[in-house]
Formats: structure tokens, C-alpha cells, sequence
């Protein structure tokens, strides 16, 4: 999972939504440092918090997909018909093992993973090896070969 925020106390938001997701979607195995990170796809809005977490679920991806929708609400964000609109928290589901999903609803793996250095940072800290189910290279090689140059700063 990707979890950021850019609007408010950034780093309480990302705390509040990292409970939300053991208590209702479940266990996190593994979670990277916080990142801050210039936003992406916009020139407008402050900075964004950003980190990765590895999450042991039992929920299917559907289910686990309705869950973040959920958690995202009661961590008061609401729906945002912008594109890249500042936002209390967003959390993305970057991959489900090795499933590949691609629906209206879902597309699994993330589509941009590739694209985001804010993504790639994080998500190379704590599982660099896993590879790409369709681009079939690692995490790792990924951000190697990512060209975004946006600035991603270690907080903590």
C-alpha cells in the first residue's frame, strides 16, 4: 500500500490511516521511512508525506480495494472529482502478490508504479527484490530506470 497526504497534519493523517489498516484490512508486515515528496501530476498544494507498507491481508483484492475506500473516509477525506487534488490521505494498492487485475474498478498492479519516484523510494526500501508482474523487472531496477525528478526528502 501506498499511503500519502499533503493537506493538514500530514504525518497524523498517515498514523490514523496505518491504524485503520491493521484494525480493518490487516496485519502490516513491513513499512518503509516517511518520505516527503513534491506532488505529482500537479503544480499546486503543499508537499506530500508519502510511505509504503507491506500488508498480510485475507481480503480479497475487491474487498481489500472497498476497504481503503473506507479507511480513506474515516480519515476524513472526502471524494474529490479532481485529478491530483491536495488530499487528507490517499492510500493506492500498489500490488497483490503476483495477481494481475484490470477492470473499471481495479487495475492491479498500480499503472504508474514505474512513473513515480514518490512510489518507487519508499517501496525499494522494504522490498526492492519483488518484481513487477508485468514489466518483469524489480522494484529496485524500477526506480534505477524511473525518470520522474521530483525530489523525494527521508523524514523518519
Amino acid at each position: 500500500m501506498s499511503l500519502g497526504s499533503n493537506l493538514g497534519q500530514r504525518d497524523e493523517h498517515i498514523d490514523k490511516a496505518r491504524g485503520f489498516l491493521e484494525a480493518l484490512a490487516g496485519r502490516i508486515r513491513k513499512i518503509s521511512s516517511l518520505y516527503e515528496t513534491q506532488p505529482w501530476g500537479t503544480v499546486y498544494g503543499m508537499n506530500f508525506y508519502n510511505l509504503v507498507t507491506e500488508l498480510s491481508t485475507h481480503l480479497e483484492p475487491y474487498k481489500l480495494h472497498d476497504k481503503l475506500i473506507e479507511i480513506e473516509r474515516l480519515c476524513g477525506r472526502t471524494s474529490v472529482s479532481e485529478r491530483y487534488a491536495p488530499r487528507i490521505i490517499d492510500i493506492d494498492m500498489l500490488m497483490f502478490g503476483k495477481r494481475i487485475i484490470s477492470t473499471d474498478k481495479l487495475t492491479i498492479p498500480h499503472p504508474l508504479i514505474h512513473e513515480r519516484r514518490f512510489v518507487l523510494t519508499p517501496f525499494a526500501e522494504i522490498a526492492s527484490g519483488i518484481v513487477h508482474p508485468i514489466l518483469h523487472k524489480t522494484i529496485g531496477q524500477l526506480l534505477e530506470e524511473c525518470t520522474d525528478d521530483r525530489k523525494v526528502f527521508k523524514i523518519r
